[in-house]
Formats: C-alpha cells, sequence, structure tokens
C-alpha cells in the first residue's frame, strides 16, 4: 500500500511540473508563426460582466479599444506544447433598460470563440441609470455557463462595476462559493478609489475566490503607441482579408461584420488595428462556422454536406474538386500572410516594450495581470 501511494505521489508531482518545463523549453524556440501543435483541447474562459449604468460610459469605451491586446496576450500562452483557446461570454448590469425580474442583468453572449461577435456587441452597448447587483450577475453566469470539467481549464470571472458589491437579493458571499464548487476565480475591477472599493466590499469578492482585486480609473482614454511595422502589418491585414472563402446562411454577414469590425478597431486608431490584425494572425481569431478554410481543418467537415446556393459566386457551379483547390490555394495564402504578420509582430513587441508607457490601460492591465498570475498556478507559461 506504501509503495502503491508513493508512486502515485510521484506520479502527481511529474504532471503537476511537467507542464511548468516543457514551456521553459517551448520558450526558448523561436516559434513567430504560432504553428505549435495543440495536444489537447484546454480552454481559458472568460465571462466579462460590465456595469452598464449612467456612469460607466468610461468603461465600457476601454472594453471596446483593448479587446484585441487583451487577447493577443492570451494567444502568447503555452502549456505542455499546447496552445489554449480562449472562450468569451459577455453580461452586462445595472441598466434600467433591462428587466427588474431577472435583477437589471442581460446574458449578452454565451461562451463563443466568435471574436467578431464579442467586439460586435460590445460597440453595440449603451448605458442608463440602474441598480447594480453583483452577486446575482455572478451566480447568473455561474449556473447559465457551460464551465466544463476540465480541471486544467482557467475559468474565470472579471466583474468590473463601481456601486456597493452588497447590493441584490442574492449574497455575493453565496455567489462565491458556488464558484469555488466549479473552480471559478472571480477578479473584481472596481472603477473608482482603491480604498473605496475595499470599503465597499469588492476586495472581499475577490478574496472569497483567491481573485484579484484591481482599482481602476474607468475614465482614463485609453493609450496606443505606434510601431514603425504597422503600416506593414495593416497592408497585410487587406490580403489576409481577401483568403476568406464564407459560406452557409450566415457566410455573408459574417465576412461583412469583419469589416465593420475592423473598422471599430480602426475608429480608436492605426495601432488598435493592428492589434486587431494581430489576433486575426493567431491561433484565437477561428471562424469556422462561417469560413471554409477554417472549417476544412474540423473534424466532422464534409464537402457533400455544403449546399451550393450558399457558397460565394465565383464557387457556385463548381465541382467538389474544383472548391477543394480553390480552398487550398486560399489556405497557402493566408498561411504565409500570418507567418509574415507575426515575424512583423515580433518586432513590434520588442519595439513596444522599449516605449512602453509610464501609465498602463486600466481594464486591459487588469484582466492581463490577474489572468497571468492565476494561470501561473496551473503551469502556464507565456512567451
Amino acid at each position: 500500500m506504501k509503495i502503491i501511494k508513493k508512486t502515485l505521489l510521484g506520479l502527481t508531482m511529474i504532471t503537476a511540473f511537467a507542464c511548468k518545463a516543457e514551456g521553459s523549453n517551448e520558450s526558448a524556440k523561436n516559434n513567430l508563426a504560432d504553428t505549435a501543435p495543440i495536444t489537447k483541447g484546454h480552454y481559458i474562459k472568460v465571462a466579462l460582466l460590465l456595469d452598464t449604468s449612467n456612469s460607466m460610459d468610461g468603461l465600457i469605451d476601454q472594453a471596446k479599444a483593448q479587446l484585441w491586446e487583451i487577447v493577443n496576450e492570451l494567444s502568447y500562452a503555452r502549456c505542455r506544447n499546447e496552445r489554449p483557446k480562449l472562450e468569451i461570454a459577455l453580461y452586462e448590469y445595472g441598466n434600467d433598460g433591462l428587466s427588474d425580474r431577472d435583477g437589471f442583468i442581460r446574458q449578452i453572449l454565451s461562451f463563443t470563440s466568435d471574436l467578431d461577435e464579442v467586439s460586435k456587441e460590445l460597440f453595440s452597448l449603451t448605458t442608463n441609470g440602474g441598480s447594480e447587483y453583483c452577486g446575482t450577475v455572478i451566480m447568473s453566469s455561474i449556473k447559465q455557463l457551460d464551465w466544463g470539467n476540465d480541471a486544467d481549464d482557467l475559468k474565470m470571472i472579471f466583474i468590473a462595476g463601481n456601486e456597493p458589491f452588497t447590493q441584490g437579493k442574492i449574497n455575493y458571499r453565496d455567489a462565491a462559493l458556488e464558484a469555488k464548487e466549479k473552480d471559478i476565480v472571480v477578479n473584481t475591477i472596481f472603477c473608482g478609489d482603491f480604498n473605496h472599493g475595499v470599503s465597499s466590499k469588492w476586495q472581499e469578492g475577490a478574496n472569497l475566490t483567491y481573485g484579484d482585486y484591481i482599482a481602476i480609473n474607468h475614465n482614463q482614454q485609453t493609450i496606443h503607441i505606434a510601431s514603425p511595422y504597422d503600416d506593414l502589418i495593416l497592408q497585410l491585414n487587406i490580403r489576409l482579408n481577401s483568403t476568406y472563402v464564407p459560406y452557409g446562411r450566415s457566410g455573408r454577414n459574417k465576412l461583412a461584420n469583419q469589416e465593420t469590425q475592423d473598422m471599430n478597431a480602426k475608429g480608436y486608431g492605426t495601432a488598435n488595428a493592428v492589434s486587431r490584425t494581430v489576433t486575426k494572425s493567431s491561433h484565437m481569431y477561428d471562424n469556422s462556422t462561417w469560413d471554409l478554410v477554417d472549417a476544412e481543418k474540423k473534424a466532422g467537415f464534409s464537402y457533400e454536406e455544403l449546399k451550393k446556393e450558399e457558397l460565394p459566386e465565383n464557387l457556385k457551379g463548381k465541382s467538389t474538386a474544383e472548391i477543394k483547390k480553390y480552398v487550398a490555394q486560399q489556405r497557402k495564402e493566408r498561411d504565409e500572410i500570418q507567418v509574415e504578420i507575426a515575424r512583423l509582430n515580433e518586432k513590434r513587441r520588442q519595439y513596444l516594450v522599449k516605449n512602453k508607457p509610464k501609465s498602463e490601460n486600466g481594464l486591459e492591465s487588469a484582466m492581463i495581470n490577474a489572468l497571468k498570475k492565476q494561470a501561473e498556478k496551473k503551469k502556464y507559461t507565456w512567451q
């Protein structure tokens, strides 16, 4: 019996440190093309709960402006030679335009890997006066979302707002207990003075699940740093967009939305548009539900099930062999473009490190710092 226990203990220790060791080796490699094989489908699951009451326009603005840099930072995560997939869920709360029966909360998106849809919904948010029930929205996100049961997944809630954490019928302590049972970490972002957030229980709301408490100036304007590589990356984005092959009922609309989100990102400056382009060149940007190039790589995909009338005009009337050949050409072109974007982005990252602004972007820094800190506990590494 003692021998068995010792053997199990040894195996546990090896497993616990395996990711750390392999991550260190991986970081020593030149991996500009972001081509490390995915060995298992682990996820980073992030539920973002945003206060959309009257005073939160600045918070929503930061979410719109900083989304792509947050995603890009997550794309550099590694564990056991794996690049985890990202899913984001989005809730709003504290808005009088929402139903009081539901506690003035709304699930905008359940967990999705469709980052263009996340961007679209962020840009559709509006603020209005209301009652902010933190415990209620946290509990709703825990019970309504599919968090899965993989112990290696990172499962995190980020709730941002500025009213007392104690409001509403559901006690935040009860919500925290529910989160702990599902291995979900609750991180709280108070929009205002640090000590005010402490006294209004935002810090305790995070501590109960070993999460992070951060206070930010939500009205601070986002700082985007331009680099000498931006124009080249944006030129590559134009070529990248031309490699998409829409299919299905939603294909054309999704392609149009891709262009709309390009424009939305550019509305916050050239550097932010570059950040979005970098995301589009990474494994985090998956459009297999409407793009044939991404879809073909998925298990279970079949050309025989395609409805020819739902293909783009240039593929209607083509044989399956001709469609396959065209998709292969588009994939080759996309792969080459993504490698070049990754090469330029590596230079861009080095430039940004050297020219880092003195003040950090509030929401972006809060989320990235918390994510990295908590990911390290599960032996994730960054490179």
